[in-house]
């Protein structure tokens, strides 16, 4: 797809010019930046076959373009590459794990519990029983389970029509693995679960058929969904928590730059729950698939926050949560965006999304100096 108008942030920065070819990263930068929407040059839009054509036709570009690095020579036509099936096994091996299978059924029980406690207490007056909440999603965290044994399961739990809850769900886990990488204490650790549970609580305020809306949103519509971090907060806000909860949901979309959302807010007047929480909730929805891309990996969106991040988000919180998660797939297996495959070997502390990586002919491959990135863990 083509954009038939230049794509501008709510204060007027054109992000994307007119006539760009849409891919999934600059996708990606607009939700970054909270637009939902924007105008296709409707000459642009590709038929099914069409698309699968051209699919078809940049893989086998790709594929004779890495033969003909690696051997000098052209590559043969419909030559077999192990780095598809490879990148599909890994992903199938996880769903097959009986650790994997256990945790996803665990993980629906533990969402419709939050279900049924939210809309209860929504839209029928029913007291929020927190100690079962932090009880049944403390049941999720297993002794002796790694990170990267989390985000693997986490990754590949996700679908298109992620609900609120299951959001919600991830974006407290996520937050409380920042916030022990922060060394909180088991309090704070706590009520940081129960303010990702919560944030995003106003947006059941929200009618459905807005909420849910596949086409472009009108400003009035769009106004209603920005309108829900101070619904969440009108909710909670005669609860007896943490204040720092309340705030999590008024805040999450505010930005250390004033770019943010409902009150256009500065990095003084932000609290710290929310600047988690704010950094949890954008990982989470960017890993997360969508009907119109599929979800990114990891390593794309840490180059997502480096373009944009660090004056959006409070530094040290980022920085802490970018390296961690960089760290947590050290020595991984990776797909790079031609294509083939490599192992990460040095983190590039500076460009944590680029790292040097080894090929399988042997070769290392400095990202930071190449057009090349990560396209998938595998």
């Amino acid at each position: 797809m083509v954009t038939a108008e230049p794509v501008k942030t709510r204060k007027g920065q054109e992000l994307i010019p007119v006539g760009t070819t849409l891919t999934k990263q600059l996708i990606s930068r607009m939700e970054f930046y909270g637009i939902t929407s924007c105008s296709i040059d409707e000459a642009s839009v590709l038929t099914k076959e069409e698309i699968q054509a051209a699919l078809q036709t940049a893989m086998n570009q790709k594929l004779g373009s890495a033969q003909t690095e690696q051997t000098g020579a052209p590559a043969m036509q419909n030559t077999a590459k192990h780095t598809p099936k490879e990148e599909v096994a890994y992903s199938q091996k996880i769903k097959r794990s009986k650790t994997f299978q256990e945790y996803s059924v665990h993980s629906t029980l533990v969402t419709h519990t939050l279900r049924q406690q939210l809309e209860g207490f929504v839209f029928e007056n029913r007291p929020l029983d927190f100690d079962a909440l932090l009880t049944s999603v403390k049941s999720l965290i297993t002794p002796g389970q790694t990170i990267i044994q989390y985000f693997d399961m986490l990754h590949n739990l996700r679908s298109n029509d992620d609900s609120v809850y299951g959001h919600s769900l991830n974006v407290a886990m996520i937050s409380r693995i920042l916030g022990k990488w922060l060394k909180w204490n088991s309090t704070d650790l706590d009520n940081l679960i129960i303010a990702g549970l919560l944030h995003d609580i106003g947006k059941l305020k929200i009618p459905p058929e807005i909420l849910n809306k596949e086409g472009k949103l009108t400003d009035e519509e769009f106004d209603q969904i920005r309108w829900h971090p101070r619904a969440g907060y009108d909710l909670i806000r005669d609860l007896k928590v943490d204040s720092r909860i309340k705030k999590a949901a008024l805040q999450h979309h505010e930005r250390c730059d004033g770019s943010g959302y409902p009150m256009k807010a500065d990095e003084i007047m932000l609290d710290d729950f929310a600047m988690v929480i704010a950094i949890a909730d954008v990982y989470d929805a960017m890993t997360a698939a969508r009907k119109y891309r599929a979800p990114l990996c990891p390593f794309q969106v840490i180059r997502e926050f480096e373009r944009d991040g660090y004056h959006k988000f409070k530094t040290e919180y980022l920085l802490t949560f970018l390296r961690h998660i960089a760290t947590t797939y050290q020595n991984n297996r990776v797909i790079l965006s031609d294509g083939r495959a490599a192992k990460i070997i040095l983190l590039n502390q500076h460009s944590l999304s680029t790292p040097l990586v080894q090929l399988d002919d042997g070769s290392c491959l400095d990202l930071a100096t190449s057009s090349l990135y990560i396209q998938s863990i595998i």
